[in-house]
């Protein structure tokens, strides 16, 4: 499905400063919808003076009238008259008369939607800059009860402040989904001055289990949960401006047993403050979850962290036996040993200081690369490294060994590759799609024929790479000399 600005690169005409409000407009309308029982659909002028639907929200209150989405279409003739209307008086446009759409009976208005022009004032675009259709399913329609006709109040007074440009609002919450109030997890409705005027039953349900005492229609929602508040050491400043409704804020509120998400949105009536409508969710559970998975990924890095010190002893250990040993053959089989075990402490020091369980492998190589300088200043050499291409990022599965692959290559391409001269070692990584492409070249003796898989260096990378990363390896002497390994690895 194509994205609104998409549409309007294709059909519509619609400033960047338009744009940025209806996707603004489109992050909060689920809510409109859900409240006036009634699907939203949101046109935009075209080119050629028509009205294309760029989005499509359907009620979970209520049975839906397009079983198929029609972003994309063009305004149908009949409501065209109704959107045009609404845009150029820029008023609510309502048909007098239900009517049937693919034999369902239904009832249809035009809201227009005008853009605040500055978070500092009040001032609206003169115009409107798009059209709301309202499309009601009147089929299955029965008399309404006190809550759809609470429901309805609160979702014509934000289409009416959709029509004014007060609504959605600059300052709206933009913080975490997860957990979000929605309408019928629970809804209250606020007077001016804080007071409770309806509180739906799972809105005083969801209060009642955080503490608040009894009804809470006709007493003032800060002054019936402040007791509950008062018993927590710590509370947020900004809660009597959301309890209150002055401002649209959302904050979790925490008592002994339960946490509450709460969502205010002032309600106006032009430049004038009418009230607010409070949402409210019960989100204990979530919020345990969270907690069990912070403390989840605290250990595992912890594990890494811990990981990482113990490889470093190992390393460290390694280094104090070769320094001891009288052996050459012995040395040279210590110090590789160290540097293997060095590559896979890089890894997990990664994994220690981030918060997914994904390495930025360019950060690990660079790290490598220096471990490899020792190497080569050790042996007297002036080795240069050339690093074309990003790895990116890599699954810490596919990290240990790759980074141990890529220790062992550009080793061997300067003890073995370049011997006692000194020379370029060139590392390419291209990311692609579905595969990382890798080649390790330098400009040394070359392989001798019949010499490779002969050393343990190179079954190991053969190992790590066709078993462990699922990849594929080739080793080849170019015509101009040295060598060349080219690595794949599936992505």
């Amino acid at each position: 499905m194509s994205t609104i600005s998409e549409i309007i690169k294709r059909h519509g005409r619609a400033s960047q400063a338009d744009l940025e409000w209806l996707n603004l407009l489109i992050g909060d309308w689920q809510l409109v919808a859900d409240l006036v029982f009634a699907d939203l659909v949101l046109w935009v002028p075209t080119t050629d003076n028509d009205f294309v639907a760029v989005a499509h929200a359907r009620p979970s209150s209520a049975a839906t009238v397009f079983y198929r989405d029609i972003t994309g279409e063009m305004v149908r003739k009949q409501w065209s008259s109704a959107v045009r209307e609404a845009f150029q008086t820029g008023k609510t446009v309502s048909k007098g008369t239900a009517e049937s759409y693919e034999s369902t009976l239904t009832t249809f208005s035009a809201v227009p939607v005008k853009r605040k022009l500055s978070k500092t004032n009040d001032q609206v675009t003169e115009k409107p800059i798009a059209i709301i259709t309202r499309h009601t399913n009147i089929a299955e329609a029965k008399a309404p009860n006190k809550l759809q006709l609470n429901y309805l109040r609160c979702g014509n007074d934000l289409l009416q402040m959709v029509a004014d440009g007060t609504y959605p609002d600059f300052s709206n919450p933009t913080g975490p989904k997860r957990g979000a109030p929605r309408a019928n997890d629970g809804l209250l409705r606020l007077d001016v001055n804080g007071v409770v005027t309806f509180a739906s039953p799972n809105g005083l349900s969801a209060f009642n289990r955080f503490g608040a005492v009894g009804e809470l229609e006709g007493k003032s929602l800060i002054e019936s949960t402040t007791p509950v508040l008062k018993s927590k050491l710590k509370t947020d400043q900004s809660l009597p401006v959301l309890l209150s409704g002055q401002a649209a804020w959302r904050a979790d509120l925490d008592s002994r047993s339960m946490s509450l998400s709460v969502r205010a949105i002032p309600l106006k009536a032009g430049a004038d403050r009418i009230g607010a409508i409070v949402l409210c969710r019960d989100v204990t559970e979530l919020r345990s979850q969270e907690r069990e998975l912070i403390t989840k990924d605290a250990t595992i890095r912890e594990i890494h962290h811990r990981v990482k010190n113990n490889l470093q002893t190992v390393a460290s250990l390694l280094r104090i036996q070769s320094r001891r040993s009288e052996s050459e053959e012995t040395k040279t089989a210590l110090a590789q040993a160290m540097r293997r075990v060095s590559a896979i402490a890089v890894v997990h020091d990664t994994l220690a200081t981030g918060m997914t369980q994904e390495v930025n492998f360019d950060e690990v190589f660079d790290r490598i690369l220096l471990m490899v300088s020792e190497l080569a200043s050790a042996h007297g050499q002036s080795v240069r490294t050339i690093i074309d291409g990003k790895f990116g990022m890599l699954q810490a599965e596919q990290s240990t060994p790759l980074a141990m692959s890529l220790t062992e290559l550009v080793t061997n391409a300067i003890e073995h590759g370049l011997g006692e001269r000194s020379g370029v070692v060139h590392i390419s990584a291209e990311r692609r799609q579905k595969k990382l492409e890798i080649v390790v070249s330098d400009n040394g003796l070359g392989i001798e024929p019949g010499r490779i898989g002969a050393g343990l260096g190179t079954q190991i990378v053969r190992t790590l790479i066709e078993s462990e990363l699922r990849g594929n390896i080739h080793w080849s002497s170019p015509h101009e000399g040295g060598a060349r390994v080219a690595i794949t690895i599936p992505l």
